[in-house]
């Protein structure tokens, strides 16, 4: 079972090169990827987000990479004809515009102007910087793993243990719901004693009654409260369990819900009102699951 949230470094050197990449997460309904790297990555982005779907599915993740390069590399120079004729024209316009200005222009005057001079690495990155960022991420891929694993495993015990609290509320409700049908037939004979002096049809009570019973049965929904909380069990030995829990924790409500709705008795919609309670707070601990 693993977080969505969580942080990992990794650091490759190689032939002069030292690169650094880093990965940060937190919950989202689905996987959403986004890269900050040096432009000499721009065409990596593709084999990055490959990388990264392969050890994560789902949440906002952030990969941050950066480097230093020390190797001695052939760089070419390149002029922006379009940027040097923009300053040529604005010079003109302000001789146009101011006779008496002493010109100072020059070629090596344009030459250290802003963008006119661009100096153009390799294009991309070479196969060193690649293997780097390979390496790299992999290494705070798996670091990043490790941090979700242990927080997932922190919610998996928080997860059973209020999952145990639900079997044992679903477990004293079935003890009680028996006790409410006879307590229900027990308080209407008296009531018509009262008002007949004696004189009950004890037919038409037990026939009230069970059509009160029936109405208040709510078998079905414990018995399956039960198997839901047995497949919640077998889910949290799974690793990618998050969607799975999430639906499952609906089917929880919808029969916590009816057993509320069908209760004509305080202390079994007291005890619903706890598990609902419990189910909200296993709701809230899922968001943050894988």
């Amino acid at each position: 079972m693993f977080s969505m949230t969580g942080y990992g470094k990794g650091v490759a050197k190689a032939d002069g090169v030292e690169l650094t990449a880093e990965v940060k997460s937190v919950n989202n309904r689905f996987l959403d990827l986004a890269i900050k790297s040096p432009r000499v990555f721009l065409g990596s982005e593709e084999r990055i987000r490959a990388q990264v779907r392969r050890h994560i599915s789902r949440g906002h993740v952030d990969v941050y990479v950066s480097y230093t390069d020390k190797r001695v590399k052939e760089k070419t120079m390149s002029v922006d004809l379009n940027v040097a004729r923009g300053y040529y024209a604005a010079a003109e316009e302000l001789r146009a515009a101011f006779p008496d200005l002493k010109d100072e222009a020059s070629l090596s005057f344009y030459l250290r102007l802003p963008d006119v001079v661009r100096t153009d690495e390799n294009a991309g990155a070479d196969e060193t910087l690649e293997n780097a960022l390979s390496e790299a991420l992999e290494a705070a891929l798996r670091a990043h793993a490790d941090m979700r694993y242990n927080e997932g495993e922190r919610l998996k015990a928080d997860l059973l243990s209020r999952m145990s609290v639900i079997e044992e509320l679903t477990e004293k409700i079935a003890v009680r719901a028996p006790i409410v049908a006879e307590e229900y037939r027990k308080k209407l004979t008296e009531r018509i004693q009262e008002y007949l002096a004696g004189k009950a049809d004890e037919t038409r009570i037990l026939t009230e009654a069970a059509v009160f019973a029936d109405k208040c049965n709510i078998d079905e929904e414990l018995t399956r409260l039960r198997a839901h909380a047995k497949a919640f069990r077998e889910i949290c030995t799974l690793d990618q369990v998050g969607r799975k829990l999430d639906f499952l924790v609906q089917e929880f409500n919808r029969e916590c819900n009816t057993i509320c709705s069908k209760s004509n008795d305080k202390t079994v919609t007291s005890l619903a009102l706890d598990m609902k309670n419990e189910i909200e707070k296993v709701r809230e601990q899922i968001q943050n699951l894988e």
